[in-house]
């Protein structure tokens, strides 16, 4: 019960999808970052609403920060576990690290994008080395009912060592891939990671 309460009442950073189509809507990777971004995390131009409500209402995008992290030529992959909050996305391997701008809490609600990000990658990973940090291209994928609620910041990760420990227990089967293997399976990941993997030599 305690877990449906929790559910109903979490609030995720959404913008009114107008706005995207206003700034020119687009299908998969969008490497014209400042035009879009001065504009949504305007806070004038985004809010938090119900995300039992957000998840269907296609009206509205919500922001989700979705972290790709690299060390040299691998990068960092993972296959979705059972205990996922997103049940359509479960069991699809990933190269995103992230997931919505969510508070539970009303007092909250100032919370901004950026502290949203860091408390998401800190929520699911632990990071043993220093790395430098890049926004590599914007998501947006229309294809399917999951893609039209979302709207995704590519965060590159730039490690400077090989050490990514799983935090969440969602995170199962971590590990490092070269773009090549990514390629060979690519119809094992989500469509977020599908797109991105196609894209990857322009986002790193």
């Amino acid at each position: 019960m305690a877990k449906d309460i929790k559910e109903m009442e979490e609030h995720v950073l959404v913008f009114p999808t107008d706005l995207l189509n206003r700034l020119g809507d687009f299908q998969g990777l969008s490497f014209d970052v400042q035009k879009y971004l001065d504009v949504i995390l305007d806070p004038k131009n985004h809010k938090y609403m119900k995300r039992k409500e957000a998840e269907t209402d296609f009206r509205y995008k919500q922001l989700i920060p979705y972290v790709i992290l690299h060390h040299e030529d691998k990068i960092f992959t993972y296959r979705r576990g059972k205990l996922l909050a997103e049940k359509r996305l479960m069991g699809n391997c990933s190269i995103g690290i992230g997931g919505h701008i969510s508070v539970n809490d009303p007092t909250l609600f100032g919370t901004t994008y950026k502290e949203g990000l860091q408390r998401e990658v800190n929520e699911e990973i632990i990071i043993e080395t220093t790395y430098k940090e890049k926004v590599g291209g914007l998501i947006n994928d229309n294809s399917n009912e999951v893609g039209r609620v979302h709207f995704g910041i590519i965060h590159v990760f730039s490690l400077e060592k090989p050490l990514i420990k799983p935090r969440e227990k969602s995170i199962n089967e971590t590990g490092f891939s070269s773009k090549e293997d990514l390629k060979k399976n690519i119809d094992e990941y989500e469509n977020w990671s599908k797109i991105c993997i196609e894209g990857l030599d322009r986002l790193l």
